[in-house]
């Protein structure tokens, strides 16, 4: 697979966070003909700094991260596809950067997708930017989570037009933007739901335990939208009134004994290098839950490749059809298409 980033200015619309134009930095994952080359490091040498500093480690180079190994080529050309490569979005949660659901990205890149994780600024940290590093989440310290949702879907569409006639448009030819699917985890979920709402291009959305504020729960979503929430007794709010106003394809798992983020490729290192110390079994527990953090990224991967599978190309997949019956984890807890 191959892989670029971008790094695109809204000049037209102002951080809500610290002024100045709206940016957002992008990674780009796809299929491509020619896997052979250097693979991308895991992140840059700075964010790899300020990562391992805020968990707190000492002692550990950079490298840990930058090395750790990804399997995408930087710039490699895409593979030529009829009608666009099927495109999923993925929105992170507060505070958190892109590059830690990078294990997603490939798996679905390696599926036939192309994927762009967006780190919206001011709202992921750290995270390079061609200015520099931002190191603080303001959006995080303001706790405007609904109007965050809001300014992150009008970062969808600003992406969307970036890659159809703007400052990105020489992947038009590549990526299929007119039915693309949607995933967001914590924050970001709530941004699915509102690009939804907003954005007709968004055909496809998959809430990693995130909530739903008064804004996403406004209006009916035709759409297929999936919920995947977390076994530790916490539901989030909004989640029983939005189920209720999906009138599209709908299903509710509920993954035994995971946390919050058991997307993240976090959860791994740390159980890999034996630094689950560095949270209390308390933390380690809420975000991360029982199960085994290879196990989690795994299921997640899965059941993310199967929902786009289905509904960005048509696919036919046993695990939406019965979830428990292929991984006894996913509990179903609501599924279907609401009665007309």
């Amino acid at each position: 697979m191959g892989t670029t980033t971008l790094h695109l200015v809204d000049d037209t619309r102002e951080d809500p966070w610290l002024g100045g134009d709206r940016e957002l930095m992008v990674t780009l994952w796809y299929p491509t003909p020619e896997d052979t080359g250097e693979r991308a490091p895991y992140m840059t040498r700075a964010e790899a700094e300020a990562s391992l500093a805020a968990l707190g480690i000492e002692g550990l180079p950079p490298e840990t991260l930058t090395d750790v190994g990804t399997h995408a080529v930087p710039e490699a050309p895409p593979v030529a596809v009829d009608g666009g490569l099927p495109l999923v979005l993925y929105s992170p949660g507060s505070g958190v950067s892109r590059v830690w659901a990078t294990g997603l990205a490939e798996e679905l890149a390696s599926q036939g997708f192309a994927v762009a994780g967006i780190d919206h600024r001011n709202e992921a940290s750290p995270v390079e930017f061609p200015d520099g590093l931002v190191e603080e989440c303001a959006g995080c310290l303001s706790q405007e989570w609904e109007s965050g949702a809001l300014t992150r879907s009008a970062d969808v569409s600003f992406l969307l037009d970036s890659f159809e006639r703007g400052a990105a448009r020489e992947w038009a030819p590549i990526l299929d933007t007119d039915g693309v699917g949607m995933i967001g985890h914590s924050w970001g979920g709530a941004a699915v739901a509102q690009s939804l709402l907003d954005e007709e291009r968004v055909a496809a959305g998959l809430n990693l335990d995130g909530p739903y504020y008064t804004a996403q729960l406004e209006g009916e979503i035709d759409r297929p939208l999936a919920l995947l929430a977390n076994d530790q007794g916490r539901p989030w709010e909004g989640w029983d009134e939005r189920w209720a106003g999906q009138t599209g394809w709908r299903q509710w798992i509920r993954i035994t004994d995971s946390g919050h983020s058991n997307v993240l490729d976090k959860g791994v290192f740390m159980d890999e290098l034996g630094l689950r110390d560095l949270l209390t079994p308390e933390q380690w527990r809420a975000q991360f839950g029982d199960l085994a953090p290879a196990r989690g990224v795994s299921l997640i991967r899965e059941y993310s490749t199967a929902l786009f599978a289905h509904h960005l190309r048509g696919e036919e997949r046993p695990l939406l059809e019965d979830p428990e019956a292929v991984h006894p984890e996913l509990v179903v807890v609501a599924s279907g298409t609401p009665a007309p």
